[in-house]
C-alpha cells in the first residue's frame, strides 16, 4: 500500500470534505494528501488471517475491531490515517457527527509494504504514540518473513519494542486479551515467491 502524493496541501477541513466524496482512500500528514494503492498478494492475505484470528479473540469482550476503511485521527495532530486494523476497547470516540474518525484505539496494526515500512516505523508511529491517549498497542507485520514487531506502552508513558520471529511464535496482546499464532497469521504465504 504505497502512499503517493497526489494532491496540494489540504486544511483538516478541506480534507475531510474531499475524502468522504472519494472512491479511493487517502491519508492525511500536516495538509498533504497521499493516495493509498492497491496492496499486494500477501498483504491481502496476511490481513484476511488478521481480522479472522483478531475477530475470533474478541469474542465476547468489550473490544471490536475496525476495518481499514475506519480513518484513525490523531486528535487535532494533522493525521487521518487507515490502518490495516484497529481495535478499540469500550465505546468508539469519534472525531464528529458523520463517524466514519475514530480517536480511541487501543490497538492499530499495520501490514508493512516495501513502500511504507519506514513510514509506518517513523512519523505516523510517533504521531500516534504521542497524539493518541488510549493507544497501547502498534504492531507492525512483515509480509516477507514471519515476524512482527510489537510496540508497546509502559507505565511511565514510553514505548517499548519487541521483535516476535518465526511461525513457532505467539504475539500476545495483554491490553485486549489476544493471541496470535504466527503460523495461523502466515499460513498462506509463500515466502519464496
Amino acid at each position: 500500500m504505497a502512499l503517493t502524493q497526489k494532491h496540494p496541501i489540504f486544511s483538516k477541513e478541506s480534507y475531510l470534505d474531499f475524502e468522504r466524496n472519494q472512491d479511493n482512500r487517502h491519508e492525511f500528514l500536516d495538509g498533504n494528501v497521499y493516495a493509498m494503492a492497491g496492496e499486494s498478494l500477501n498483504h491481502s492475505k496476511i490481513c484476511f488471517s488478521l481480522y479472522r484470528i483478531v475477530g475470533n479473540e474478541l469474542r465476547g469482550k468489550r473490544c471490536n475491531g475496525f476495518s481499514p476503511n475506519m480513518k484513525i485521527a490523531t486528535s487535532d495532530r494533522g493525521l487521518f490515517a487507515y490502518p490495516d486494523l484497529a481495535v478499540v476497547c469500550g465505546d468508539p470516540e469519534l472525531f464528529d457527527n458523520r463517524k466514519d474518525i475514530i480517536t480511541n484505539p487501543t490497538v492499530i496494526f499495520e501490514v508493512l509494504s516495501p513502500s511504507t515500512a519506514n513510514y509506518d516505523r517513523g512519523e505516523k508511529f510517533l504521531r500516534y504514540a504521542n497524539y493518541i491517549e488510549s493507544l497501547h498497542d502498534y504492531i507492525l507485520i512483515s509480509q516477507d518473513e514471519p515476524f512482527v514487531e510489537h510496540f508497546m506502552k509502559q507505565e511511565n508513558g514510553g514505548w517499548e519494542s519487541v521483535g516476535i520471529k518465526g511461525l513457532d511464535a505467539i504475539l500476545e496482546i495483554d491490553s485486549i486479551e489476544c493471541e496470535i499464532n504466527l503460523a495461523e497469521l502466515y499460513e498462506q504465504i509463500d515466502f519464496s515467491a
